[in-house]
């Protein structure tokens, strides 16, 4: 039997969608938003199973090649809605749609899920305020193969749609978690990895630490940078030297920069 189309904006499913932009509703069902054909695809390839996905063909950039998402879920038993333009349209939270919008699980667990191997290469977020900025370095870890990504202090959750979107479907594939200082602290110092926390007072430059053991990076807030009580655990404070009249790179470029360094570090060592 064909699929029955929404077609009128006002759909009372259609609300609920809406609703879960908002942290709390997405809170208090545990769920969150995956939008995008190349999103949903890396979601499903690092084994989510959506709840829902809702589709709308006059929206996609090549309808018949991309079908194959529909049929995707669909073998995955998840539930599928055909959505008229205006309809879809009304749902989605981004400019210029491609016709792709999935309901999921919400994201992130606690520390003591995480799973690391013997020497992780893992990356602390503390008090980072803007979505794009923990999308764009989850990419960055994807990239370099970084064990574990910890959001301290969090101002944003993992499943906001705006981080799921910048991350380009990347928090579903690397493993992410929220904690306190404390208990993230209390994770590292269990697991023997010594932290590196970036910092503009410093005289260590971020190459001349060796990053091929155990150990984790921390990037700070955009305005106020990392805390005293993470700079005093920190086995080292290092920094990127700059040239320019700016005393700071963006927080996802810095992250970028000292993660592949380490990343460098480690294929030498490897004698790659």
């Amino acid at each position: 039997m064909s699929e029955l189309i929404i077609t009128s904006p006002a759909n009372a499913r259609l609300k609920s969608l809406v609703s879960l932009r908002r942290r709390r509703a997405r809170e208090e069902v545990g769920l969150t938003l995956i939008e995008g054909y190349d999103e949903l695809s890396l979601a499903l390839d690092a084994g989510v199973v959506p709840r829902t996905v809702y589709h709308c063909p006059e929206l996609m950039l090549d309808p018949d090649a991309q079908q194959d998402v529909v049929r995707r879920v669909q073998v995955l038993g998840s539930d599928t809605q055909q959505l008229g333009r205006v309809a879809f349209e009304k749902v989605a939270y981004r400019e210029g749609p491609d016709g792709f919008l999935a309901v999921v699980d919400s994201v992130g667990r606690s520390c003591d899920e995480l799973t690391v191997g013997p020497a992780p290469l893992a990356l602390l977020c503390q008090g980072v305020e803007k979505p794009g900025n923990l999308g764009a370095m989850l990419r960055t870890a994807d990239a370099a193969g970084v064990e574990a990504v910890v959001a301290v202090d969090p101002i944003t959750d993992w499943s906001n749609p705006n981080l799921v979107r910048a991350s380009k479907g990347t928090v579903f594939s690397v493993p992410v978690a929220s904690a306190s200082t404390t208990e993230a602290l209390a994770w590292l110092s269990e697991h023997g990895i010594a932290l590196a926390a970036t910092t503009p007072d410093t005289d260590l430059y971020y190459t001349e630490v060796d990053y091929t053991g155990p150990i984790a990076i921390a990037v700070g807030a955009e305005k106020y940078g990392l805390t005293e009580e993470v700079l005093a655990a920190a086995a080292f404070r290092i920094r990127i030297p700059m040239a320019g009249r700016a005393n700071s790179l963006n927080v996802a470029t810095s992250a970028a920069v000292v993660i592949y360094e380490a990343v460098r570090q480690r294929r030498a060592g490897d004698g790659r």
